[in-house]
């Protein structure tokens, strides 16, 4: 498995707004946000549904990665995709922490993502209701 998904009864942006606020409580939040229909509009002329890329950091999860291993910062933020499924309806996609522990055979890292995970899963567990 490489994301921990929800499927959602309201916009992409509101899905966003939600998630934002879900992950504050876990001492997380988005670093990075790109309206990929807007990118694919821009750059291929290609019309699809609303599509956003973000990048989700704990930082306290981050620094102990990078300290144990600086260059599993290519790895980070832990992606996320937020999509319209249909109107009115939207998904949203992390990234699994295993995707990152499976890189490496550091215990700190592994320990900060199973960490990170039970973070994510209690995200996931409100943004479901």
């Amino acid at each position: 498995m490489f994301a921990i998904t929800v499927d959602m009864n309201m916009s992409v942006e509101q899905a966003i707004a939600q998630l934002r606020q879900s992950l504050q409580k876990e001492k997380m939040g988005i670093v990075s946000e790109i309206d990929f229909q807007a990118t694919m509009k821009e750059k291929l002329n290609h019309s699809i549904p609303p599509y956003f890329l973000l990048g989700i950091c704990g930082p306290g999860y981050a620094k102990r990665v990078i300290d144990a291993d600086p260059d599993m910062g290519a790895l980070l933020p832990c992606s996320c995709a937020v999509f319209e499924t249909s109107t009115g309806k939207s998904r949203i996609a992390i990234q699994h922490p295993d995707v990152v522990a499976a890189q490496t055979d550091k215990a700190d890292i592994k320990a900060a993502m199973k960490e990170a995970l039970e973070a994510l899963q209690r995200v996931a567990v409100e943004l479901r209701g």
